[in-house]
């Protein structure tokens, strides 16, 4: 009987020390990590989460219909689920800056319980963001973040370290490639989801001292649109040495061109960033060098945690910026993108647990 005692209080201590402000990763614990430490019986002692309002969330989007934020949208869905929350996923189709601020705009005024969005401005979302903390609703930005130096009150970020990415993504293009033209393809130039890692691949190239002539291509936010501008630059500029891009849509037009061109027989290399199913194809079959997995799905699933928490604890817990990863993936390491198909990586619509097998490899 003591022992159970002591296993009991241990529980509920944990529960406590969740909402006292464990933050992020202990919510994740009670949610899944903890199922190896303590026991059904004990689970049932515990007893269940309180009940609680079935809070919503809004989502603004800069680019709703990208290819690129279906991922997302899972862990979004998977996330409310969990948690028993709703969501409603809205903004812009073509990164309009004043849609956007419209749809933040319009969540406040539906007294929405939490909104996340992308802060692609480094100034039209000060405004709503303070409204909407005023209002008693908490903010969070995903996938894009306010300038460092910015006095943008959202309350956490979770997403990319898009600098220091774009800055990798530049070192590996140096190792690549000592001279010559380079492409840099950018969706929508000046937005803060990609323009940070544009600066960072051109501060990289320039730091390496090579005779790279860097060009800056803007693309468009639609897939059809990127594709269409890439081919055009190629034809144009046949004599170049590199193709790279900093957002998903343009990066799956690099590897088409490449594919459709047969570039890498003719020394050109190429790479970018996410894991679009015809980019993955590509790296898989060497038409691209490389590309860079940011996980879009924890960007939706993690934003989702962090409102539950913080409106869980009544604002005791968190927030907490989330840096959701960078990793390089290549025709080495692609195999695993290419042998299943999950709503983790946005190629199935089916929710799933995936048997996890082997070493884990950091």
């Amino acid at each position: 009987m003591a022992q159970e005692k002591e296993d009991k209080d241990e529980v509920q201590g944990m529960r406590r020390g969740l909402l006292q402000g464990a933050g992020l990763s202990a919510a994740l614990a009670l949610m899944g990590g903890m199922g190896g430490m303590i026991s059904q019986a004990q689970a049932a002692e515990a007893g269940s989460f309180p009940a609680h309002k079935r809070w919503r969330i809004v989502f603004v989007n800069h680019v709703t219909t990208n290819p690129f934020f279906v991922p997302t949208q899972y862990g979004i869905q998977d996330a409310t689920a969990l948690l028993g929350m709703d969501y409603q996923w809205t903004g812009s189709a073509n990164a309009d800056i004043a849609e956007m601020v419209n749809a933040v705009n319009a969540a406040i005024a539906s007294k929405a319980d939490a909104i996340a969005v992308p802060i692609v401005d480094p100034k039209a979302f000060d405004k709503p963001i303070q409204a909407a903390l005023d209002a008693g609703i908490p903010v969070f930005a995903y996938n894009a973040d306010a300038p460092s130096d910015s006095t943008n009150p959202r309350l956490a970020y979770i997403g990319q370290d898009l600098y220091l990415s774009g800055y990798q993504m530049g070192e590996r293009i140096v190792s690549l490639i000592d001279s010559g033209l380079v492409a840099l393809f950018i969706a929508t130039p000046g937005q803060l989801n990609i323009q940070p890692r544009l600066d960072g691949a051109v501060a990289a190239i320039k730091k390496s001292g090579k005779k790279i002539d860097v060009q800056t291509i803007a693309t468009g936010a639609t897939v059809n649109e990127e594709l269409s501008k890439i081919k055009s630059f190629y034809l144009g500029h046949q004599d170049l040495k590199g193709m790279f891009a900093v957002d998903a849509g343009s990066t799956q037009g690099v590897a088409v061109v490449m594919k459709e061109s047969n570039l890498p027989s003719k020394g050109v290399h190429g790479g970018g960033f996410d894991l679009l199913p015809r980019t993955v194809d590509l790296i898989h079959e060497g038409f691209l060098d490389f590309t860079i997995d940011q996980q879009p799905y924890v960007q939706g699933f993690y934003t989702v945690v962090e409102a539950f928490t913080f409106l869980a604890s009544g604002g005791l817990v968190g927030p907490a910026n989330v840096n959701t990863g960078l990793k390089f993936v290549t025709k080495g390491t692609v195999d695993p993108y290419l042998n299943t198909s999950t709503r983790y990586e946005g190629k199935s619509t089916k929710a799933q647990i995936v048997p996890r097998t082997g070493a884990i490899k950091g």
